[in-house]
């Protein structure tokens, strides 16, 4: 009876120890069945990813131009809220013209695209101009308009070849940061119909500044100094609160185009009359204090084209200012005299 029960164990171990082994096998091979699933699914994950970078980089190869030698990328009215991480294949592109997509964000490897010349996403809905973009040492034109940019970053200083930049209409924007004044070749700027309430100082340290706009701000008053800006010759001070002109404007030599129209303006500095430089100006719709009108050159019969130049005379303004400032003189001489005929005489003989 020992034996049999001894046998009797033996084999109720052997079958419980089979029956554990097929257990842990089972449990063994069902970890690798969950261990294989995910892995197959992110495989086809991979795969499909993988195929809609081809298949949108394909798309973006359609938009691809050369235009006066340069390879330019212009997508145009399709709808791109972001610009997808496989356009870094693309990073020869010299040339970005993106208009009317919505975007809403530069990408952080626009840092990629060294050869970048132009980048030019005006029209569409960017928040921000992020930091990397001041890797773009050989950027040319920056062209933000009509976005809703509301921060230029300091890192911007680093585009030490950018000639042009253009944040018009970003509405919020009111300022830019001290390190502007690096861009040294910088000749266009645009800050026309945003918020500022004064031209930065880092604006009039610009040392190649040529044309600025600044129409449709609501800047209050001119810098004393802006007789630094040497270089500028075209300054757009339309639609702002302007309500005096410091006398230094006098002397910004190579000023040739100066528009001031929809101002506050109750008077011209007498020392503008020495302009000469000075081409185009225009005074319209201020509330200037003498009432000036120029004299008729032309008669009513003779041809429509002399009414036209009647009009472009009005418009360019000079005339205007020249007989404003010499009338504004003689009624000051006039007050003068009044005012010395009226003083007692200290004459004892009188």
């Amino acid at each position: 009876m020992v034996g049999v029960a001894a046998c009797g164990s033996v084999s109720s171990i052997k079958a419980l120890w089979e029956t554990r082994i097929r257990r842990i096998q089972e449990e063994q091979d069902e970890e690798e069945q969950r261990r294989r699933t995910p892995r197959g699914r992110s495989v086809t994950k991979l795969s499909v990813g993988v195929w809609e970078d081809r298949a949108v980089l394909a798309r973006l190869k359609e938009k691809l131009q050369t235009e006066d030698g340069r390879l330019v990328l212009r997508i145009q009215q399709e709808e791109w809220k972001t610009l997808p991480g496989c356009l870094v294949q693309l990073s020869q592109v010299q040339e970005w013209q993106i208009h009317r997509t919505g975007l809403q964000k530069i990408p952080h490897f626009i840092s990629s695209f060294q050869n970048l010349l132009v980048l030019d996403l005006s029209r569409n809905g960017v928040t921000e101009i992020p930091k990397q973009i001041g890797a773009l040492t050989r950027l040319r034109e920056l062209l933000l308009s009509y976005n809703r940019v509301q921060l230029v970053p300091a890192e911007l200083s680093g585009c030490e070849s950018l000639e042009r930049l253009e944040l018009a209409m970003n509405r919020d924007l009111n300022q830019l940061p001290d390190q502007f004044r690096k861009l040294r070749r910088l000749q266009h700027l645009d800050l026309s119909m945003n918020d500022f309430t004064c031209v930065p100082d880092c604006v009039v340290d610009l040392p190649a500044l040529q044309w600025l706009d600044m129409g449709g701000n609501r800047l209050q008053h001119l810098p004393e100094d802006i007789h630094r800006m040497e270089t500028l010759h075209t300054l757009w001070l339309q639609r702002n609160q302007l309500q005096r002109l410091p006398e230094n404007i006098s002397r910004m030599a190579n000023l040739d185009t100066l528009v001031l129209s929809n101002n506050r303006l109750t008077d011209i500095p007498p020392l503008m009359e020495d302009m000469s430089n000075l081409r185009f100006v225009n005074f319209r719709d201020n509330p200037l204090t003498l009432d000036v009108t120029l004299p008729v050159r032309k008669t009513k019969t003779e041809e429509d084209e002399d009414a036209e130049d009647e009009d472009d005379r009005e418009m360019f303004g000079r005339e205007f200012m020249q007989m404003y400032i010499q009338e504004a003189r003689k009624r000051a001489y006039a007050v003068l005299n009044v005012h010395c005929v009226n003083q007692p005489s200290n004459d004892p003989t009188e």
